[in-house]
């Protein structure tokens, strides 16, 4: 794991923004969590159908994840409303917001690219056109509450699919710190910024893929940071879960017990997501 730009040390309230191109970039955000202790910390803004997920779903609702639907359907009294309830009880906050709304493929590419043409705006090719409406309501809620937005880009170094596979060696993260002060506003001067940092993002990833100097290709610019975790870190997490699994998994009683949780949590939860939407 690289780590480039402003490297986070201390715990900040914070929105992240990050480009989106796996169905594991959540567990980026951890990553970087994790090294400023702030793991605990992290809410997601998701897409409304996520809180489906057997079990997860549940999960974020209860740790703070906000759902969302796109566009018209998009509920931004509910957001606030939930958002201002956690500054009132001063929630320290690590809210991940993916603003492209979907993963970066070849066909949303190209109706991303075409939405930008249509309207004047930079027609981008490692990222997709971003969208405000999330990221102006979260910022708008807690201007006074945060420290700063980290604008992270990710690249997984040797393929476009999951870092989980032996295809992925390195996971590449450039992060710019921008304090609160430095951040606009008003909607429309927010929505000229956000594209500006989805541009620089184009850059970044242009850069990466295709500069015609092989040594700074498969590299971000400046000094790299390679971040590691101790085992003291990681380890007991590692061998509860796994004596916890492990222990479930060995006995007739245990098996049962583990498939009828599956089940009624998946239940449970599903029941308890449609009741509170």
């Amino acid at each position: 794991i690289l780590l480039y730009g402003d490297l986070p040390k201390n715990k900040e309230n914070i929105i992240y923004l990050a480009n989106h191109r796996s169905t594991v970039d959540w567990i980026v955000a951890d990553i970087l969590a994790m090294r400023q202790n702030a793991v605990g910390h992290v809410r997601y803004v998701l897409k409304d159908r996520l809180k489906w997920l057997p079990l997860y779903g549940y999960y974020f609702s209860q740790h703070g994840g906000i759902y969302v639907k796109r566009s018209a359907k998009f509920n931004e009294g509910k957001m606030r409303d939930t958002l201002q309830s956690y500054v009132s009880a001063g929630t320290p906050m690590y809210l991940v917001i993916f603003p492209e709304g979907t993963r970066y493929n070849p066909k949303v590419l190209s109706a991303s690219q075409a939405f930008a043409a249509q309207r004047g705006l930079p027609v981008l090719k490692y990222v997709l056109t971003p969208r405000i409406k999330a990221t102006y309501v979260a910022f708008d809620s807690m201007k006074n509450y945060i420290d700063a937005i980290y604008d992270v880009t990710v690249v997984y170094e040797g393929t476009d699919k999951e870092f989980l596979c032996r295809n992925c060696p390195k996971i590449h993260i450039h992060i710019d710190r921008i304090d609160r002060k430095d951040i606009p506003e008003e909607q429309d001067s927010m929505k000229r910024w956000l594209h500006q940092r989805f541009e620089k993002k184009d850059k970044l990833l242009m850069e990466f893929y295709e500069s015609p100097d092989p040594e700074r290709r498969n590299k971000f610019p400046g000094k790299s940071v390679d971040s590691k975790l101790s085992l003291r870190k990681t380890l007991p997490s590692v061998l509860f879960l796994s004596g916890l699994t492990a222990g479930l998994l060995m006995t007739e009683a245990g098996r049962k017990l583990y498939v009828n949780a599956c089940v009624c949590g998946t239940l449970f939860g599903c029941l308890w997501v449609s009741v509170r939407a």
